[in-house]
């Protein structure tokens, strides 16, 4: 079971790199505006602020990695219940596909976490 919670952990890890990407190198192009809804107006006029959310998703893969790295379950769980609570919060505030996208999948490999 500790294999698996490691490959959950290193999956929503990759995720939050994958958002970083997107927020703050591909926020204003045809992938970025397709995969958060936004017209080129918008995405111009936030992408500073989308750059700054990406850096944060980038800490906390960042965290997760570090985690993963040297072997310790506190700080994946502490990294796992940030992603959780930011999936929630994005999801009451922004979107509700937040909630399936980046908290779901966090609370899953918590649960592998907590079982291993």
């Amino acid at each position: 079971m500790g294999l698996v919670a490691s490959v959950l952990v290193g999956l929503v890890a990759l995720l939050h790199f994958y958002i970083l990407v997107l927020e703050m190198f591909l926020w204003t192009t045809p992938k970025g505006r397709k995969a958060f809804g936004l017209t080129p107006e918008f995405a111009e006029a936030s992408k500073v602020l989308a750059a700054n959310q990406g850096l944060y998703n980038g800490f906390l893969g960042a965290g997760l990695v570090w985690g993963l790295v040297r072997g310790d379950v506190a700080t994946q769980a502490f990294f796992l219940g940030c992603v959780f609570v930011a999936g929630v919060y994005g999801a009451a505030t922004a979107s509700r596909k937040i909630l399936f996208v980046q908290a779901v999948p966090a609370l899953v490999a918590g649960i592998a976490l907590y079982l291993a």
